[in-house]
């Protein structure tokens, strides 16, 4: 059939699957998600009208200056995301695409969100648990409420033992960790003080810079992530323990020398 065709008219048919095929490629739903700097939260603070710490067993301090947990905010698993969605967000500083599994546990939304309730739950345990064993106080006499509407997942951790120790106990000799200033960051939390890696920091700085933040703490395995597009007036404190990250918070409030940086 195409020896009876002129050249233009044989270029013409042979084109129209390969546009198809374009067509396709452009339009079919692939196996990423889009994400981009999402809400923060003083920790120290409320949140939709209740405490996110709550003490009680043990006097609680006056703190001023703020402790933000970051999150990021990512397009659903039932989303459809095509190569245009994939190639418009790709050289975007605020975006972030990245494989559908790195992001999510599950197939289904409600799957997704009964893990990341566990994920919160299990993080709230272990922030509890690491911020008293820091202090030295007994979970027996010392009761610790945590409560944030709407966020999941164990990435708050850190910030969740910074506001109890706060709260607590301060720098120790009568001032506060955040020095007045805002702090934000992230990381998850052991019990033992251990601090983890999380994800998604390039787009959690952007937040913190955003919302008044001036220093983030970040896991130290992620420092190379966190200099990606870091926003100008943040300044980057690793922290590998939690003992580290309060000694960090102590030397940058006294102004000491002595604060780790990427």
């Amino acid at each position: 059939m195409l020896s009876r065709l002129t050249r233009t008219q044989a270029v013409a048919v042979c084109a129209l699957p390969v546009a198809a095929l374009i067509a396709t490629a452009v339009f079919a739903p692939l196996p990423f998600t889009v994400a981009q700097p999402g809400t923060t939260a003083n920790v120290l603070g409320a949140v939709k009208g209740s405490e996110v710490i709550t003490v009680s067993g043990a006097p609680v301090r006056s703190t001023s200056g703020q402790l933000r947990m970051v999150t990021i905010v990512a397009t659903g698993p039932d989303v459809r995301v095509s190569l245009g969605d994939v190639i418009g967000n790709w050289f975007r500083t605020d975006r972030a695409v990245m494989p559908k599994d790195a992001v999510y546990s599950g197939d289904t939304v409600k799957e997704i969100e009964r893990h990341n309730v566990a994920q919160m739950r299990q993080s709230q345990g272990a922030a509890t648990q690491a911020a008293l064993n820091y202090l030295g106080l007994s979970a027996g006499k010392v009761k610790i409420e945590l409560k944030l509407a709407g966020v999941g997942g164990p990435s708050a951790g850190l910030l969740f033992t910074l506001g109890i120790i706060d709260k607590l106990h301060g720098d120790g000799s009568g001032g506060d960790l955040t020095g007045g200033r805002t702090i934000a960051g992230t990381g998850t939390i052991d019990a033992d003080g251990t601090v983890g890696a999380v994800g998604g920091v390039a787009l959690k700085t952007q937040a913190a810079r955003r919302d008044g933040a001036t220093v983030f703490l970040v896991p130290k395995a992620e420092c190379a992530d966190a200099r990606v597009e870091l926003p100008k007036g943040l300044r980057l404190v690793p922290v590998t323990t939690l003992k580290g990250a309060v000694n960090a918070l102590t030397a940058l409030e006294k102004g000491k020398d002595s604060v780790p940086s990427c």
